[in-house]
């Protein structure tokens, strides 16, 4: 799959540029030159103030993914580009050091806002766990990864340092525990009970760690039952906080998710169109219904409502260039299957 090649600038350019790594059956994989990897979230974000996605495009597939209009950025229209395309991002340690200067003191970095950050590709090219070695080495940052992958698992030993001298959360996203249910939406991510396990695991190495039901698809996933038994098997894993979102729809994700509500659930497809022809997201009683069942399987399973705050080491935002002393002429870290 090729970039569009017409008057392309900024990072549509890049992306045209991007050297090819590797191919396989279901995704082609590309080397991108980054401008950064620390990007201030957009005003009034709630939950963080910078976010950091070390790929571009994600392979898991998810059938209603809002993040499919990113590759537009790229000129890349076909919204199924961006589980096909899928761009490893080229970046300097050095120049990422000096970039967590911006950062104030008390902001939170989210990492996996767009894409998973343990997808597929992550297993060929490390850029998590490289990223997740820079924080090991600093303090006194707040961090949260969002993932639908067991893949965590691997860098265990990493994020029990990070979490040692930082505020680290980890969020591992469960749609559902119906794992026939899980496939339909989230082809290509790990199973239901993968994802618990993966849970139980960062628990008892004393992670912080919940669960994100998102999105909350109506008459799919959003049954009272469902997410009862959903908190309860969170809980038994060791989640320590429960949430979830509903289902919003931009242009590009309609025109991967609707075919599939035809194909798969075709007694909700024109209800589905009905709503969301009104715009990409829910309003009035529906998202409030489901805020209430929510906060009905937290009070009943003893969930927190959110991650806790902590003191961790004394704040640290200017020092540690000097473990990367060639801050303009490091190298940036290449790409190799591992």
């Amino acid at each position: 799959m090729q970039p569009v090649e017409q008057n392309l600038i900024g990072i549509a350019k890049l992306a045209h540029q991007a050297p090819p790594l590797e191919t396989k059956r279901t995704a082609e994989y590309r080397q991108l030159g980054s401008y950064s990897l620390l990007n201030r979230a957009p005003p009034h974000t709630p939950f963080f103030e910078w976010t950091i996605n070390p790929y571009r495009g994600c392979e898991i597939g998810c059938k209603y993914c809002y993040a499919r209009y990113t590759h537009e950025f790229m000129e890349l229209r076909d919204p199924m580009a961006f589980e096909q395309l899928i761009f490893a991002k080229q970046w300097n340690p050095a120049a990422f050091a000096k970039e967590l200067r911006r950062v104030r003191r008390g902001d939170r970095i989210a990492i996996g806002t767009a894409t998973d950050p343990y997808q597929p590709a992550e297993r060929r090219y490390g850029l998590t766990r490289s990223l997740l070695e820079v924080f090991a080495a600093r303090h006194g940052y707040r961090l949260g990864i969002t993932t639908k992958s067991d893949l965590v698992l691997r860098d265990l030993d990493l994020l029990q340092s990070v979490a040692r001298t930082n505020q680290l959360t980890v969020h591992v996203t469960i749609t559902a525990i119906d794992a026939g249910l899980a496939r339909k939406i989230e082809p290509r991510a790990p199973r239901p009970d993968l994802r618990l396990g993966a849970v139980r695991k960062l628990a008892e190495a004393g992670i912080e760690t919940g669960v994100f039901c998102c999105p909350v698809l109506p008459l799919i996933n959003d049954s009272d039952a469902g997410i009862s038994a959903l908190a309860q098997a969170a809980k038994e894993a060791g989640a320590r906080f429960l949430a979830g979102n509903t289902l919003f729809l931009r242009e590009s994700a309609a025109r991967v998710f609707l075919p599939f509500l035809d194909a798969e659930f075709p007694h909700l497809a024109g209800r589905y169109r009905a709503r969301f022809a009104k715009g990409a997201f829910l309003h009035g009683a529906y998202p409030d219904l489901i805020a209430r069942r929510f906060e009905r399987a937290r009070e009943r399973f003893g969930f927190v409502r959110e991650p806790s705050t902590r003191e961790t080491a004394p704040w640290q935002a200017e020092d540690q260039l000097e473990l990367f002393p060639e801050v303009d002429g490091a190298p940036g870290v290449k790409m190799s299957p591992a």
